[in-house]
């Protein structure tokens, strides 16, 4: 039984590309990208998705009075689509408990540093990476992990060390991340749902391969 991926976006998608590429190999397993959902218009993420003939839906965020309507809508949207996964990737809205009670456990995103590291309000984009040089941290990575209501706090499902070099800046620790660990990860943990294969207990995941 094919499972239905809806993909979450808000810019340039590349890691909806990893995604597309890894279901391309046939390497989502039961896994289906059947929409992606962007919080603005205009973005590079939905042409990705148009040119693979993904079905594509924006619900821009500033038609929306605050953050409990527009999880309610984003709710809606999801319900009727039918999805079995959701999939964070480059979205950049934080949902409230209405979307995240309605999918438990069904909605996973990808942060760009080692969880509880580098992360939580604030921390998205090229801050995570400058956070890590400024501290001097000499490995950094990426994360999947469950989504809650609490921000990159929900239980961590795949994790990938990335090494810092010396002369990194924030944009080439970004890019190595990306290249090393997120488009590795991102697609091999929805290849793990898709197929039945991660158990959360007690707020830790299991995987049972």
């Amino acid at each position: 039984m094919n499972k239905n991926i809806v993909v979450l976006v808000s810019g340039g998608g590349t890691n909806l590309q990893a995604l597309i590429d890894a279901e391309k190999r046939g390497e989502l397993g039961n896994g289906k990208i059947t929409c992606v959902i962007s919080s603005k218009d205009g973005v590079y993420a939905l042409e990705r998705a148009k040119n693979n003939g993904i079905k594509t839906h924006v619900l821009p965020r500033k038609e929306h009075a605050d953050i409990s309507s527009y999880s309610k809508a984003m709710r809606d949207l999801l319900l009727s689509e039918k999805a079995d996964l959701v999939v964070y990737a480059g979205f950049m809205t934080i949902l409230d408990d209405t979307v995240c009670n309605e999918f438990p456990n069904k909605m996973i995103n990808v942060h760009p540093a080692l969880i509880p590291s580098f992360c939580g309000k604030g921390y998205y984009g090229l801050h995570v990476h400058e956070e890590a040089l400024k501290k001097g941290v000499k490995v950094s990575g990426a994360t999947v992990h469950f989504v809650t209501s609490e921000c990159d706090g929900g239980p961590i499902i795949l994790q990938k060390a990335v090494p810092i070099k010396d002369e990194d800046t924030p944009e080439t620790l970004q890019r190595r991340i990306m290249e090393q660990a997120e488009w590795k990860i991102l697609p091999e943990a929805v290849r793990l749902f898709c197929d039945g294969k991660i158990s959360v207990k007690d707020g830790r995941t299991y995987i049972n391969e």
